[in-house]
């Protein structure tokens, strides 16, 4: 009798330590399958069409904001395309909400991996990657070559650490033509009270800029890359790049990865400020010990620009979030790694942050599996050449 107890109780116990089975699939309306549940802390959801043709994207999704707990699943954007087309697709929600590409690309690719555990192996896959997921999408493929066939990046910080990089190069050129000291700031309340007190009245706003706000808008304009309707697109985010990021967010290892001892800043003649002067004397930002090293956290590295496959991004030129110039950043790594051949780049004339319209996404997705399966490169733009 006790040994049937205890049975019972081993097997109980057992039942209990098993992981959580994902939801049973589903069949939607179409016939395609659905599936959902939680892989490796992340939420997931892929959906197959009932004439699947093998060919299967994996969507990247943006940055969510600071907090605890697991991101959220994001439907991808070309959901309705790829049913027509008959493609599958699949989306994780991260183990995570955040900024934590280290992980996000582990996470995009062990859904990959359970994809092909169920249902099969793909004749091809392609990452897609919204903004933050730009940098997921650009650095897995240089950090894990062949295990996409192409990808697809849209409004993305395609130079990955290289947004961080602007952020703090933004706020130092603030800080200097303003003469406010906000880098060194010793919490947010303080940081802010900085900004509100001494240094808008200093610098004024986009619609009201003093002397000082002049010469501070020029600066910018070089820092963002030049792009048509950069001026339309800065009021957006004129306050909110200047960064203050406190320790224990997510956003902790950006900070730590930061570099501006590479940026070069630019001015206008006649603004009464002197660009030598500017490069010689503004707070330059060096990288923590290890924390900008391929070989100890290649997600917060450079970028090589050494890709193996077709790349199709697009981007809005007066983008204030995720700048233009990062297009162009990245366009002079390929060009240096002898792979800008694989990189073509749309620049869509607006001044916001991922707000394409569905025939700008869907067109850029055909012309890309026209690429990856015939070889029939698209047509892009020169990022590097001004447009104004």
């Amino acid at each position: 009798m006790a040994t049937r107890a205890r049975a019972a109780l081993a097997l109980a116990l057992g039942l209990l330590l098993l992981p959580a089975a994902a939801a049973p699939p589903a069949r939607s309306a179409d016939g395609a399958l659905v599936r959902e549940g939680v892989h490796e802390n992340a939420a997931y959801r892929y959906e197959v069409p009932a004439r699947w043709n093998g060919g299967l994207v994996m969507f990247a999704h943006g940055y969510q904001g600071e907090g605890p707990g697991a991101g959220s699943v994001q439907t991808e954007p070309l959901d309705a395309l790829l049913s027509e087309r008959g493609y599958a697709w699949a989306a994780t929600g991260y183990r995570s909400i955040g900024y934590r590409p280290d992980w996000f690309i582990d996470d995009v690719r062990a859904l990959r991996e359970r994809f092909v555990r169920e249902v099969g192996p793909p004749r091809w896959t392609i990452i897609h990657g919204q903004s933050m997921g730009g940098h997921v999408t650009i650095a897995s493929l240089e950090l894990h070559p062949g295990l996409y066939q192409g990808a697809l990046i849209e409004c993305g910080i395609i130079d990955g650490i290289g947004l961080a990089d602007f952020l703090y190069a933004y706020t130092a050129a603030a800080e200097y033509v303003g003469g406010v000291s906000l880098l060194d700031a010793p919490d947010r309340a303080t940081f802010h009270r900085r900004v509100n007190e001494q240094w808008l009245p200093a610098v004024g706003t986009p619609d009201a800029f003093t002397e000082r706000g002049r010469r501070f808008e020029s600066v910018v304009k070089h820092l963002m890359g030049e792009a048509p309707l950069w001026r339309e697109g800065l009021p957006r985010r004129y306050l909110m790049n200047l960064v203050y990021l406190p320790p224990g967010e997510s956003r902790e290892r950006l900070r730590r990865a930061v570099s501006t001892q590479q940026v070069r800043y630019r001015v206008d003649p006649g603004l009464g400020l002197d660009e030598a002067e500017l490069n010689a004397k503004v707070r330059r930002i060096v990288p923590e010990p290890g924390f900008r090293s391929r070989a100890n956290d290649p997600a917060y590295a450079e970028l090589t620009g050494r890709i193996t496959v077709p790349v199709l991004a697009i981007h809005e030129t007066g983008d204030p979030r995720v700048p233009f110039v990062l297009q162009q950043q990245y366009r002079r790594r390929t060009l240096a790694a002898g792979t800008a051949d694989l990189l073509v780049q749309r620049a869509v004339r607006w001044p916001g942050h991922c707000a394409f319209d569905s025939e700008i996404r869907d067109q850029a997705f055909d012309d890309l599996v026209a690429w990856v399966e015939k070889g029939v490169k698209p047509a892009g733009d020169d990022v590097l050449t001004a447009d104004r």
